[in-house]
């Protein structure tokens, strides 16, 4: 008897303690995976800084960060088509019920739809890879060449090839994710993500290691695009009897359906590059490779942050949308506002402990301190993270209302952050870009975005 007593006290800890997760944290299976995978990359992150700040010439680390932020000019070519694929799968998913072996029961309007939207998305995503691998390896070739003086020897071109080409191979993979994602998928996508994240750092590391640190930008992508093909392969099932089935006259109506939603998404998701990823291109012109690299790396660690913090939120998005399609507004608002509250608090807490880090490094004189921004630029740096997390938050709630009221914030977004970078970059440097983009979240993003957010969810949820 006392050890069937101890066996169902240690059965039940691990219960009580899930349970406690749940209800006091939200955390469920897919924030818990999601959270996992910005873990390790937030942990893996501090590995690959390590490596790089030992492994890497300073000029070499502007290269690699650039090379990122060269690449998330795919957005120019995806046009935020992936959120809505998302949004579109989960409206038409809450009418279907889809079993363990990948049959599809439920109402056949709803399934001739779901079959539309992933053929519509194969066509979209196979054109727009041809015009993204052409783009990548002659735009960013012409850039670096144009930016690279003779003083600096860094190898470059056939990493920036590689790099543009597997980013082209997952361009086509991820929006299936998203529409898997939006079909109820949610945990199992976060857990491949997470086994994205930690093959891609291995592969990194790898390279960095071997002295071709300039290939790991490469064969992070290549980490995600395997892992999604073999997890993809196990849903081949469901894929292709979507693929093969006729939606006739049930077909989503491209111009009255999706392109009201999609061109409006897409110019928003074109400004987020100016607002988010246009520090390391200005930075490397006007300040060279080294700055760039310090850019690069500090933005390394709030992205992470930023990451971790909006799991809470971005997991939500197909649930909110199958909440929205039943019309359950009261149970909406709810999950909705505990998940806000604990992103917000989250993504304060952290960026906390990161600036602490950084001032106690810097109070050391340590060497990895001066491949950072010093404390007062990444203070501001930081301190745009909370603001963007919960204007993120409003945006992804109207946007599960398949509309997008958040244009002209973007826009504004990007003019201001866009210009201020351009301007204060080019006199005052780092100091001058992050207190730019600081001052307007403040004083603009976040007010203009909460004004949005509660006039339509007032409007829609009235009506």
């Amino acid at each position: 008897m006392p050890d069937m007593q101890a066996t169902t006290v240690r059965f039940s800890f691990p219960t009580r303690f899930r349970t406690w997760l749940r209800e006091h944290l939200g955390l469920d299976k897919a924030i818990g995976y999601t959270i996992l995978g910005r873990a390790w990359a937030s942990l893996a992150g501090l590995v690959t800084v390590a490596l790089i700040a030992h492994l890497l010439s300073p000029a070499e680390q502007g290269f690699y960060y650039t090379f990122g932020s060269l690449i998330a000019l795919q957005i120019i070519f995806e046009l935020g088509f992936s959120f809505v694929i998302l949004q579109m799968a989960s409206h038409e998913r809450a009418h279907l019920t889809i079993s363990e072996d990948d049959e599809i029961s439920g109402d056949p309007v709803a399934h001739d739809r779901l079959a539309s939207v992933l053929q519509k998305t194969v066509r979209w995503y196979t054109v727009g890879a041809v015009f993204l691998a052409v783009a990548l390896i002659f735009a960013g070739s012409h850039f670096f060449a144009a930016n690279t003086t003779s003083s600096t020897s860094v190898s470059w071109k056939f990493p920036w090839y590689v790099t543009a080409i597997a980013a082209t191979l997952t361009f086509q993979i991820d929006p299936l994710l998203s529409f898997l994602e939006g079909c109820g998928f949610v945990a199992r996508v976060a857990r491949v993500r997470l086994g994205q994240a930690v093959l891609g750092s291995a592969l990194a590391w790898i390279a960095l290691i071997s002295h071709h640190g300039l290939f790991a930008p490469a064969l992070i992508i290549l980490g995600n695009a395997s892992t999604s093909i073999v997890w993809l392969f196990n849903r081949r099932h469901l894929l292709f009897s979507l693929l093969r089935r006729r939606p006739g006259t049930n077909s989503v109506h491209w111009s009255s359906e999706v392109w009201p939603f999609q061109w409006r998404i897409a110019i928003s998701w074109l400004c987020g590059y100016f607002i988010f990823q246009l520090y390391n291109p200005v930075l490397f012109a006007y300040d060279g490779a080294v700055v760039a690299g310090q850019m690069g790396m500090s933005l390394s660690l709030t992205n992470a942050l930023m990451s971790v913090s909006i799991a809470w939120i971005n997991t939500k998005a197909a649930p909110f949308g199958s909440m929205i399609a039943r019309r359950e507004f009261d149970q909406l608002d709810h999950h909705f506002f505990r998940a806000l509250a604990r992103s917000t608090g989250i993504c304060c807490a952290g960026a906390s402990v990161i600036w602490l880090i950084d001032f106690l490094l810097n109070r050391m004189h340590s060497p990895l301190a001066q491949r950072l921004v010093d404390p007062a630029s990444l203070a501001f740096l930081l301190g745009t993270a909370p603001l963007n997390a919960i204007t993120f938050g409003q945006a992804m709630y109207l946007r599960a209302h398949k509309q997008e009221k958040f244009l002209l914030n973007s826009i504004l977004g990007a003019v201001l952050v866009g210009a201020s970078t351009l301007v204060l970059g080019k006199f005052y440097g780092v100091r001058g870009v992050v207190v730019g983009s600081f001052a307007s979240g403040l004083l603009v993003g976040l007010p203009m975005g909460t004004y949005t957010f509660a006039k339509f969810r007032r409007l829609w949820h009235a009506a």
